[in-house]
């Protein structure tokens, strides 16, 4: 992880939500539940969570926050699959980076989204939970996953379908998605730099090098380096 993280846990890594992803998931939850109990034509309590800028202005500050209780779906059956999936990751990312550093990635994710919803107006979670299930998917790649609990597939698949969406989405939608796209992998650039930079720069040095040996030897073999004098 990059030095500025590391020296904000040193000064302030006490101070952090322990299991933050259990209670994001018990509101969402409680809102699920209270739509499908009391449903209405104009959406349920969820019309009054949701982020909508031209509110927010009028006077409904509240739904600067409340954005990230709004449930990701509303099938009963995927919003199990949803609460079991979430929180075994976020349970996972807290136990292997700290709950520090886990708070951190997810407002940091929050506030991010919060600013892609002030210039484009709207801002959900959708893409936060897609940038935790790749960095869920980065850390544990062979991590299996009974999709629907019936097909075993390996996570790292499915973030790679996951990025593919992602880019085919950023490139055929308008500006307001590709710029909740773009701030949504934020976190993985300052979570993963350290981890991706370093095979980056490596594979480069190493097709540069060879690109060099394969001119060496064709030149070797035909005599001709291209110089005419």
């Amino acid at each position: 992880m990059t030095k500025w993280l590391s020296r904000l846990s040193y000064k302030y890594g006490r101070y952090y939500i322990s299991n933050l992803i259990l209670y994001i998931i018990i509101g969402q939850t409680a809102v699920f539940a209270f739509n499908f109990l009391f449903p209405t034509e104009q959406g349920g309590i969820v019309q009054f969570l949701t982020f909508d800028r031209a509110r927010i202005f009028s006077g409904e500050v509240w739904r600067v926050v409340s954005f990230i209780l709004v449930p990701p779906n509303n099938n009963p059956i995927l919003m199990v699959f949803f609460m079991i999936l979430y929180y075994n990751i976020g349970r996972s990312l807290e136990q292997t980076w700290g709950g520090f550093y886990f708070n951190v990635y997810y407002f940091l994710g929050v506030i991010l989204a919060i600013a892609g919803g002030f210039i484009a107006g709207y801002a959900d979670i959708t893409f936060l939970n897609m940038s935790l299930f790749i960095a869920f998917a980065a850390i544990f790649p062979n991590y299996t996953l009974l999709l629907f609990f019936i097909l075993p597939v390996k996570i790292k698949y499915l973030a790679i379908i996951d990025l593919i969406g992602l880019a085919i989405l950023f490139i055929i939608s308008d500006l307001s998605i590709k710029l909740s796209i773009a701030l949504s992998l934020v976190n993985i650039v300052i979570f993963f730099w350290n981890d991706f930079y370093p095979k980056i720069r490596d594979k480069w040095k190493y097709r540069k090098v060879r690109s060099n040996w394969k001119k060496y030897n064709r030149i070797e073999s035909t005599g001709f380096n291209g110089n005419l004098s």
